[in-house]
This record gives structure tokens, C-alpha cells and sequence, in this order.
């Protein structure tokens, strides 16, 4: 084996804050179309942990105060950090578990409780903290030996890694549900990195008000879910002064980690595999469910309907949903939007389907929504890329 460069990134595309007062809980549209005000009477996500993975977590923001833990287990020990270089982590964690004090944003699953881990992404310049930094291995270990249920990783590199993928089986076999972002390059070179693509990690993409997938989406058979990922705020930068407009496929996934927050809460005896299954079955299309489209995957996150079902049946608690997807050598139905041809699983490299435009669209009647992610070999954040850079070995 040779060495070589791997990149591993959070991918966030904003504009710059408005002159005036930026109001940042009227542009959280996603909320009302997905009738958050009614899943709340059921479920709030009240006694999930939901383990962050990124550029840290800021607590002392005002819609976080009192919802950032510090899990100081043995093997998560200087893994943790309150400290948010980019602004991205703390999005992500507002965006799932935020309490809207202060104007700040409203999380979805406001109840829900965060635990951070920060890795080194590009942008990080403290030599120092670049050095003593965990890996994205060591932290998805660590949290997979936490009491957080779910784990969102709203980052991405463009190369696998054997210690990685070991650490999310193990995460798997610990009972974890893991969602990822796709990446924002579709425009360009439209490459899904990993970890989204990894066996038993949920890929998430980004569509708008009205169900369609964001034109940056990345796409291709690792899509499993999709989320609202366009014209939500985010913060703009490390300084925490404003929000500003943002779009990807993290904000996405950070809803759709959320989602599931909503669920498990809800119903705490449940498996991550029925988590996930309810989130599929349940998810907005209009195409059927044995084809899933490369843009949307399944369809989007609909957890209110979940939550207003009282006799839903999860299935069997030791049934992987995806199982053709994560299976080595099994191919998933071919593409709902524009393939004929079977498409590779997770677990095989290469195949990657192209498209000619983004052509998936789901129907809710009058609510629909989608999920973001990001993952790719650069991130934006607030006008600067963020990235990190670590060594990794090819397989």
C-alpha cells in the first residue's frame, strides 16, 4: 500500500448576511412545512443524544445554552470541543437541537441533546490543534461507545479508509444510526466521498420548498434520504455575530438526524433499523419505493408521519432497511429518475451512474421537505473552504 492525501471537508455554501437584521427563525420555512409545531405535541427528541462530528460545537450561543453534553467517557477523552473554528458544527447542532432563545435557530428536535466531536477540517490553522486532533475514525469509535444514539456527519472526503470503515461497523454493531452528507459538487464533478458512502451510513441530499433536489446535490446510488437544504440560515463564520443564507447537503443531514431524534423518542424502545425503516417508509415520492431515484434516494424525511401513526409497525428490529444497498456485491434497483441499469451497492466501488439533470421530485401533498449533507474534497463556509487534511492509506 502507498500513502497518500485524503481530504475531509464540511460543505456549506452561504451568501453574505443582509444589511439589516437578520431574522433568522422566519427563514426556517422546512419548519412549518413540516408541521413542527404538531410533531412537538407528540415528540421533541426529549432524551436522545445526537453525537456531532465536525468543526466543534460553540455551547454558548443562545439557542444552545444547556444543550451541548460532554460524554467523558474513557475512550472519548480529548476528543470533545466547545470550541467551533468555522461556525459549521455549531450550525449543525442548532439546526437538530437548538431552542430558538435569543432569535437563534430553532432546532427540529429541540428536546434532543448534543455531544461534540471535533475533528481537523481544512480551515483549522492552529498547527498545534491540527496535531493532536483526533481522526474521523477515533471519534466515530468514541461516540459509537457513547449512549449517543445517532451520530451526523456532515462532512466529507473524496477517499475511503480502511480504520474508518472499521469504526463504523463497529459504531453499526453498537446500534448506532449514522446519516452523512453527499457533497455539493453535482454541477461539477458530482463526486459522493465518504462517509456517506460507506456501508450502514445514511447518504442525505438537499432539495427546496418544493421538493426539488437542489441543482449542487451530489447524486448517485449512495442517495438514501433527502432533507430541506436550500435558503436555510446558518451561521456565517466563527464569530458568531449573524446568520447568513446558506444551502447544502449539511443542513440537510442535520435535519435528518433530527427526524430520527423525533422518532426514537417517541419510541425509545425502538432499533436504529426501525428508525431508519420508518424514515423509508414513510419518506415523500412519487415513484415507487423498489426504485429508488439517485437524486432523492427514497424520498424526503417525513417524521410527522410517524409520529402521528400510533399503530405503525417498524418490522423486525434486527432487519437492515438497506440492506441490498450496504450489501457486498448486491445491487439496489435501478434509479426511479433516469437509469435503466442496475446500480452498484455501497459496499462495491465505482459505478457511479451519471445523470442528465435533476430530475427527482417528491410529492407530500402540501408538505414537503429534504435533507442535507456534505461531502466532498472542499467546503465552503461563509465565503472561505474548510477542509482537512489527513494522511490515509490507499485500499
Amino acid at each position: 500500500m502507498c500513502a497518500a492525501l485524503g481530504a475531509l471537508a464540511v460543505l456549506s455554501s452561504v451568501l453574505a448576511p443582509n444589511a439589516v437584521a437578520y431574522d433568522a427563525q422566519s427563514k426556517q420555512w422546512y419548519l412549518e412545512a413540516m408541521t413542527a409545531d404538531q410533531m412537538w405535541k407528540v415528540s421533541t427528541g426529549k432524551g436522545v443524544k445526537v453525537a456531532v462530528i465536525d468543526s466543534g460545537v460553540n455551547p454558548a450561543t443562545p439557542s444552545l445554552n444547556g444543550q451541548v453534553l460532554v460524554d467523558e467517557g474513557a475512550g472519548a477523552v480529548g476528543y470533545h470541543s466547545t470550541k467551533d473554528f468555522a461556525g459549521h458544527g455549531t450550525t449543525m447542532a442548532e439546526l437538530i437541537a437548538g431552542t430558538g432563545a435569543g432569535g437563534g435557530l430553532k432546532g427540529l428536535a429541540p428536546g434532543a441533546k448534543i455531544v461534540s466531536y471535533r475533528i481537523a477540517l481544512q480551515g483549522l490553522k492552529d498547527k498545534a490543534e491540527i496535531k493532536k486532533a483526533p481522526t474521523l475514525a477515533q471519534v466515530i469509535k468514541a461516540a459509537a461507545d457513547s449512549d449517543a444514539k445517532i451520530i451526523n456527519m456532515s462532512i466529507g472526503s473524496p477517499g475511503d479508509d480502511p480504520g474508518e470503515q472499521a469504526a463504523i461497523k463497529y459504531a453499526q454493531s453498537k446500534g448506532k444510526l449514522m446519516f452523512a452528507a453527499t457533497g455539493n459538487d453535482a454541477e461539477r464533478h458530482n463526486l459522493i466521498g465518504y462517509p456517506a458512502s460507506y456501508p450502514y451510513v445514511v447518504g442525505v441530499a438537499a432539495a427546496d420548498e418544493s421538493g426539488m433536489v437542489g441543482k449542487f446535490s451530489d447524486y448517485g446510488y449512495e442517495v438514501d434520504l433527502a432533507a430541506p437544504g436550500l435558503n436555510v440560515p446558518v451561521w456565517c463564520d466563527a464569530t458568531f455575530r449573524s446568520y447568513c443564507d446558506g444551502q447544502g447537503t449539511s443542513a440537510a443531514t442535520a435535519i435528518t438526524s433530527a427526524s430520527a431524534a423525533l422518532i426514537w423518542s417517541a419510541h425509545p424502545n425502538w432499533t436504529a433499523n426501525q428508525v431508519l425503516r420508518s424514515l423509508i417508509d414513510t419518506a415523500g415520492r412519487d415513484w415507487p419505493k423498489k426504485t429508488p431515484s439517485k437524486y432523492l434516494g427514497y424520498g424526503l424525511v417525513r417524521p410527522r408521519k410517524v409520529l402521528e401513526n400510533s399503530d405503525y409497525n417498524p418490522g423486525a428490529a434486527n432487519a437492515d432497511p438497506l440492506s441490498k444497498e450496504n450489501a457486498v456485491g448486491v445491487s439496489p434497483s435501478p434509479s426511479a429518475s433516469t437509469s435503466n441499469s442496475s446500480q452498484p451497492s455501497k459496499a462495491t466501488s465505482g459505478g457511479q451512474t451519471s445523470a442528465t439533470g435533476p430530475s427527482s421530485k417528491s410529492s407530500d401533498g402540501n408538505t414537503m421537505w429534504v435533507v442535507l449533507g456534505a461531502a466532498a474534497a472542499v467546503v465552503v463556509i461563509g465565503g472561505g473552504a474548510f477542509t482537512v487534511v489527513r494522511s490515509r492509506r490507499s485500499v
